[in-house]
This record gives structure tokens, C-alpha cells and sequence, in this order.
């Protein structure tokens, strides 16, 4: 019998003679070496699933594309839509991690089976409701972006489509929170390559009519990615049904309670208007460079795509500090959750460090894989060097952001960065306006806005940790 099936066959037997096994029982305190490792185990899978998101963002683009700009152009308007909404719910999925990695941490399996099996009920009871009222909105949403009636047309197919895969979407997201609230991130990764795969072929055949399939054009996309998603939440739901390390949603009473939505929502609507104001902030920061002209514009497109690969590593730390930190605050161990929030930090920094010393030798030959427009190049590439500089703070915001969610604190994340991403897009409009009329001057706000960022959620940890370990 390995290592797994013994420890897991010791908690099936401590579940049944009680409900509540002690912390030392199920987590002994940990070595520094260990926690190390633990931090490893849990961020490397979460990068590698949000790599693979990213590259089939890219190849779902190249599929549309060669369908024309109109294509394009409607597919991008009805995501835009869709990103605001994964955002909104995304609220369920962080009060849901945090809670069972905070009762799982403290051996109260049975609290944290229930919040996972609340959680998945929930999330049918919310994204079914939101589906229902999303599709015979969908026109007067797209009809937001006064779009031609071409590409209108095809956002609002497309979008009609994509809204009956909330509920799926919602249950990947809390599925995925909860494994990695016990540990597991490597399982939602491998669940998400093989989406993956099965939405780029759906796609394709699709949108082409290929494998005998009708060809439905932009509209195809759409369909593959329901497809992907009922099959990833059809096996994430079959995993979370049989359990991970003790925790299981099959069995219990399919009745809601509102107890445990109220606790979910207070931990993970604060983080869900974070992501909803940032989504709004870069939003913003489009006609602030639009001003500026269309090459500009197509650059600084360019430049997030660029840089949004430097997130990759934050969002893996700091969703394993969330799960980590969590687990040792349930398990009454404030010094542990302090050692893996700087275990956290000193990986985010060297990750994103390092790729911001690589983004500043290779800012050119970046930007010119999507375009080598010469004039597209300069700009892209000093608007590129500009940000490489502001990754060391960008990585504390990261770390020390997911470690205090795991503390339960979601409000001075929101409060913090809330207030510093629209500062960024104020300042940005007098920087352009005022002094450098260039793209490299939009992202100067966030050089000037980045150190005091970081130096606050620096402050707010410690002072929060220290209050912890007395």
C-alpha cells in the first residue's frame, strides 16, 4: 500500500470514531525544507495551468482570425463580457479555497467535506439563475460596445453560447479552489490540459467542418468551448465526489445552507470586486493610449500579451500561499503561515525578477514575434522595459496578497489594490497628456505606483502576523 492510500485509510478510520481529528494528528508541524517543498509542489501545477490557458487563448485567436476581422473583432467584445462575469463568480471559488483550506488545515474534515459539498451545490443554485437571466441580455450587452451590426451579430451568438457554460465554468473554478485548498493543484492542471485539448479540436471542427461536423464559423469556437467544459467540471465533479486526502464532496444533505453561502461570499465577494475593478482598470487604460494613435494602441495590445506572462509565476505563489497559509492558520500555527508567505515571496521575486531581466534584454524580439511593424517594435519594447522594472513589487503584491486571503482578509487586497490600479490609470492620463506623450509613459504610472503598493500590503501583513503570533 503507498504512502497515499495509508494515510488516507488512517483518516477514513480517525472519521469514523469523530468528527474532529487534532491538527498535530493529520499536519505534524512541518520542516522549513518541507514547507519549502510544499510551496513547490502546490505552485508549479497552478503556472502550468495558467500557461496552458494563455496558449490556447493564442490558438483559439489564430482559429477566429482566419475568419476574417469581423470575426475578430465580435469574439473579443462577447469575451470581454465573459471575463467580467468569470470574475464575479470567482468570488465563490476564493471563499470556498479558503475555507476548507483553513478547516482542513486544523483536521476538521468533515467542516471541510461540507464546505466542498455546499460549495459544488451552490454553485448550480447561482449559475444556473445567471444563465437563465444572461442569455436575453445578451444583446443589449454587446450592444454596449456600439459595434457594427456584423460584428454584433457575432458577439451575440457567440455570447449566447458561452453563457450556458457558466455553471460548468463556476464549477471548474470551485473545484479547482478546494483541491488546492487540500493540497492538490497537479489534478485541476492535468484536468484543464486535457479541456484544453478537447476544446482546440472541438473548435476547429467546428468552426471548419471538419470530422463531419457543420461548419458554423465564429460561432463553432463558442461550441467547443462548452463542449471542453462540461467534460473538465464532468471529471473535476467525479474527483471531488470520491474525496482528496480525506475531503469529499458525495454524500451529506443537498440542502442549501445559507450559512455557508454567507460565509463563502464574506471571504470571496471582496476578492471577486478586486478582480472586477482591475478587469475595469485596464479597460480604461484603452483610450488613454488610444489617444495617442493606432500604432500605439496595437503595441500596447502587444505589451500585455507580453507581460501577462510574468503573472504566471504570482498567481502560482500566491495561490499556493492562499491554500498554505490557510491550512496553517486552521491548524493554529501563525509562525508556519508567516514562513510560508516568505517562502512564497523569495520564489515570486526570483521568478518574476528573473523574467523582468529577461524582458529587458529581449523586450525587442518579444513584441516583434506578433508584429514587426518597426515603429510597432519601439513602442511595444520601451513600454515592455518600463514594466520589467516594476516586477519586484508586482511579486510582493502576488505573494503577500495570497497570503493574507488565506488569512481570511480579502478586504485589504481589494482596498489596496483597488485603489492603486485606478491611481495608475489617473496618472497615466496626466503623464500622457502632460509630460511624455508616449505608451512608455502609461506604464510609467505603474513603475511610480508599484513600490507604494507593495510597501502596503507589506505593512498590513506584518502588522497582522505579529498580532497572530504573540
Amino acid at each position: 500500500m503507498t504512502n497515499t492510500h495509508q494515510r488516507d485509510a488512517c483518516v477514513a478510520f480517525y472519521l469514523m470514531h469523530s468528527d474532529t481529528l487534532t491538527a498535530e494528528t493529520l499536519n505534524p508541524p512541518p520542516s522549513r525544507s518541507q514547507l519549502e517543498k510544499r510551496v513547490l509542489r502546490l505552485a508549479w501545477p497552478v503556472i502550468g495551468e495558467n500557461l496552458l490557458q494563455t496558449m490556447l487563448g493564442v490558438v483559439d485567436t489564430i482559429l477566429v482570425a482566419s475568419l476574417g476581422a469581423v470575426a475578430l473583432a465580435g469574439i473579443g467584445a462577447a469575451l470581454q463580457v465573459i471575463f467580467v462575469t468569470t470574475a464575479a463568480l470567482s468570488a465563490l471559488s476564493v471563499g470556498v479555497a479558503v475555507l476548507v483550506a483553513q478547516a482542513y488545515g486544523g483536521g476538521k474534515l468533515a467542516d471541510a467535506s461540507a464546505v466542498a459539498h455546499q460549495g459544488l451545490l451552490w454553485s448550480i443554485l447561482i449559475g444556473l439563475p445567471l444563465t437563465a437571466i444572461g442569455l436575453p441580455l445578451t444583446p443589449a450587452l454587446i450592444g454596449l460596445f456600439g459595434l457594427a451590426p456584423d460584428v454584433s451579430q457575432v458577439g451575440i451568438d457567440y455570447l449566447a453560447v458561452t453563457m450556458s457554460t457558466i455553471t460548468t465554468l463556476t464549477m471548474m473554478y470551485l473545484i479547482g479552489g478546494v483541491l488546492r485548498g487540500v493540497g492538490d493543484s497537479r489534478t485541476p492542471m492535468l484536468v484543464t490540459a486535457f479541456a484544453n485539448v478537447v476544446n482546440v479540436i472541438a473548435s476547429a471542427a467546428l468552426i471548419f467542418g471538419w470530422l463531419g461536423l457543420p461548419a458554423l464559423g465564429a460561432v463553432g469556437s463558442a461550441w467547443g468551448s462548452v463542449i471542453a467544459r462540461l467534460i473538465g467540471a464532468a471529471i473535476l465533479v467525479g474527483v471531488l465526489w470520491y474525496g482528496r486526502n480525506g475531503v469529499r464532496a458525495g454524500g451529506g444533505m443537498w440542502w442549501p445552507r445559507i450559512g455557508v453561502l454567507r460565509d463563502v461570499l464574506r471571504i470571496g465577494m471582496p476578492a471577486a470586486i478586486e478582480e472586477v475593478l482591475v478587469i475595469g482598470a485596464i479597460a480604461s487604460l484603452t483610450p488613454v493610449v488610444a489617444m495617442l494613435g493606432t500604432v500605439p494602441l496595437a503595441a500596447h495590445r502587444v505589451a500585455i500579451n507580453v507581460l501577462s506572462l510574468s503573472f504566471l509565476p504570482g498567481i502560482g505563489f500566491g495561490l499556493a500561499a492562499t491554500a498554505l497559509v490557510g491550512q496553517a492558520i486552521g491548524a493554529q500555527r501563525p509562525a508556519e503561515a508567516n514562513a510560508v508567505a516568505m517562502i512564497a515571496l523569495r520564489w515570486t521575486i526570483i521568478w518574476m525578477g528573473g523574467l523582468g531581466v529577461l524582458f529587458l534584454i529581449f523586450a525587442e524580439g518579444l513584441v516583434s514575434i506578433f508584429n514587426r511593424d518597426p515603429q510597432l517594435v519601439a513602442d511595444g519594447a520601451a513600454a515592455v522595459r518600463v514594466v520589467a522594472l516594476t516586477q519586484p513589487a508586482w511579486a510582493l503584491t502576488f505573494a503577500i496578497g495570497g497570503a493574507l486571503r488565506g488569512l481570511g482578509d480579502t478586504l485589504s487586497p481589494l482596498a489596496i489594490s483597488g485603489t492603486a490600479i485606478w491611481f495608475c490609470v489617473a496618472l497615466a492620463l496626466v503623464i500622457v497628456t502632460w509630460w511624455a506623450p508616449a505608451l512608455w509613459g502609461v506604464w510609467l504610472a505603474f513603475l511610480i505606483v508599484g513600490p507604494f503598493e507593495a510597501a502596503m500590503f507589506w505593512r498590513v501583513w506584518r502588522r497582522k502576523i505579529t498580532i497572530l503570533t504573540r
